[in-house]
């Protein structure tokens, strides 16, 4: 049964119609839209600003990092001791584009930025489709180009300046000078032995858009080094010639002044380039003329012969019996040319150096008790490092003492440069003591921190120099190693109207059990002018290739092609006629 009060009237129905057809009823309709669409954009930002603030503004951040960072700590410039650039900072501009504020359609703005970033105008335009802001577009922009896109008055941009370390000598002193990584920390070289000399100050905070007047004030002050960099490039180029031309492994070169321990050049090859440090393999990054032991062999034998003299072993014209093959226990003792030539009988001391005879070397340190030859390589520093200011410098290493002194073939085959091993660094700075007459001259690479007008502020500290041979002893080994070069295996290293005195080094190669295998480590020291002797060469080639690779064929060239460059950027006037 339906009620009456289930139909509506005629009349009410009627009015309901009109007053929704009304005016005011549309009014008061659309009204409400637009609060409760106001309700809900306050709701909205409210969420996003109170509950997804962080969220969000960490989002942003990550799409700013897509790439690393250019370092942010503003750090002193390195000089050579020219006063040539090595390391600089630099300001560079990483650029953000926000396609929601471009003044202009994005398939424009794509083609603008195409043409002066030198990118596809296609892969701009897919990334400003895919996303409304926060869109990193190209990193380690210089400063001219910054500028340039400035006077472009192109809404949308943002340029964020940052510190970046810049080396303009590219792979020139790499392992010398080290790199600073995209995060800005240092990480090998001198970059990471000085930082706290180099760096002006420490930035956390992201430099902000206006930041060129607030990147920290510069002071003036440099990190000057000893080594030239024009002689630098000269040795650099002809080392990377060798290695490549004998198939080695690895060369180091070394030039130093012996009167006061300034390395001049410290060449390593292979190397890289500190400023695509990330495309390099992980070993170039350390310099292996510090870090890196070698068994010496040959070169040694000047400083054994200088110790016999000074302990009053031998004179210098004495004789020494070579028979050219002894036996010690189960080992057998031979020169290298014995098969030969054979023993060579009563020879003098120079002759030995000359023919480079291993026997004769044995049978000269055998006048010395063991315990004493002992205690003058610990004199000479070996077991320490030199002190110098690189990374990484790695000790001299040396039998025990009671292995030593208990075990006569250790005494036997230190004689001859093989048993322990050393750094090339060390090697230069014991023939160094024989070119200064005597002196143990701590090696540097660091002249100190200096001002606008080249005063020097600061220097490192420097183990004190100690005398360990007489002048006269150290003259007598240097007319020796004149004879080498003169008449022996040296003769490659010969420089018209020079004096050389010089040594070559063939030494076997022990394997991580101390094994001899058939890899071979070459090298060659020499020491010029004679007459006036200052400058000490050396250098050591790891694993030529070839039955014809010896210190005399590989490294003594080498080291002519340096002393004939050496000798005329240092002003070093041609040697007098001998009487």
């Amino acid at each position: 049964m339906v009620t009456p009060r289930s139909i509506p009237s005629p009349n009410r129905a009627s009015r309901r119609s009109r007053y929704l057809s009304s005016p005011r009823f549309r009014l008061v309709t659309v009204w409400s839209c637009m609060v409760l669409a106001m309700m809900g954009l306050s709701v909205r930002l409210a969420v996003l600003q109170l509950v997804a603030g962080s969220e969000l503004k960490a989002q942003a951040e990550g799409q700013r990092q897509n790439l690393p960072q250019v370092p942010r700590a503003s750090r002193r410039p390195i000089i050579d001791r020219q006063g040539n650039v090595l390391a600089v900072d630099r300001v560079v501009y990483t650029i953000y584009a926000h396609p929601m504020l471009f003044n202009s359609s994005r398939e424009e703005m794509a083609e603008t930025l195409a043409g002066v970033l030198g990118q596809s105008q296609e892969n701009l335009l897919a990334r400003f489709q895919a996303q409304e802001t926060g869109i990193q577009v190209a990193v380690d922009v210089s400063e001219e180009l910054a500028e340039r896109m400035r006077g472009m008055q192109l809404d949308g941009l943002e340029l964020l300046p940052s510190q970046q370390r810049f080396y303009p000598q590219q792979a020139l002193m790499s392992q010398l000078v080290g790199y600073i990584n995209l995060e800005g920390e240092p990480q090998a070289g001198l970059e990471y032995a000085l930082q706290n000399k180099l760096l002006y100050e420490l930035n956390d905070a992201p430099l902000p858009n206006h930041a060129l007047q607030q990147l920290p004030k510069r002071d003036g002050i440099r990190l000057q080094l000893t080594v030239d960099s024009r002689l630098q490039r000269i040795v650099q180029r002809n080392l990377e010639a060798t290695v490549r031309q004998h198939g080695a492994k690895r060369g180091a070169l070394i030039v130093m002044d012996s009167r006061d321990g300034a390395v001049l050049s410290l060449a390593v090859a292979p190397t890289y380039d500190p400023n695509r440090y990330y495309e390099a393999d992980v070993e170039q990054f350390k310099n292996w003329a510090v870090s890196d032991l070698y068994e010496p062999g040959s070169t040694f034998k000047p400083i054994n012969v200088a110790i016999a003299l000074e302990a009053g072993a031998i004179g210098p014209d004495d004789y020494i019996y070579d028979e050219g093959n002894l036996q010690y226990d189960q080992w057998t003792i031979q020169n290298a040319d014995y098969k030969a030539v054979g023993g060579r009988g009563s020879i003098t001391i120079t002759d030995i150096l000359r023919h480079s005879s291993n026997v004769g070397m044995v049978h000269i340190m055998e006048q010395l008790k063991r315990s004493h030859y002992y205690d003058w390589l610990e004199k000479l520093g070996l077991g320490q490092t030199t002190g110098i200011e690189l990374p990484a410098e790695s000790p001299a290493q040396l039998k025990s003492r009671p292995q030593f002194v208990n075990n006569a073939v250790e005494a036997a085959t230190t004689s001859f440069g093989q048993g322990f091993s050393l750094t090339p660094m060390q090697q230069v700075q014991l023939h160094g003591a024989l070119a200064n007459g005597g002196k143990l001259v701590p090696p540097h690479v660091v002249r100190g921190l200096v001002d606008q007008e080249d005063n020097l502020i600061w220097q490192p500290e420097r183990p004190p120099e100690k005398t360990v041979f007489s002048s006269d002893n150290t003259k007598a080994v240097l007319r020796m190693m004149e004879e080498v070069v003169d008449t022996g295996s040296g003769k490659p290293a010969q420089v018209a109207n020079y004096r050389v005195a010089g040594k070559t080094g063939t030494a076997q190669k022990a394997n991580e059990y101390g094994k001899y295998g058939d890899g071979r480590i070459v090298s060659f020291v020499g020491i010029v002018p004679v007459e006036n002797p200052r400058y000490v060469v050396l250098a050591v080639i790891d694993e030529p290739l070839g039955e014809d690779a010896y210190g005399s064929t590989v490294t003594a060239p080498l080291v002519k092609s340096v002393i004939e460059s050496l000798v005329v950027m240092a002003g070093v006037p041609p040697s007098p006629p001998e009487n």
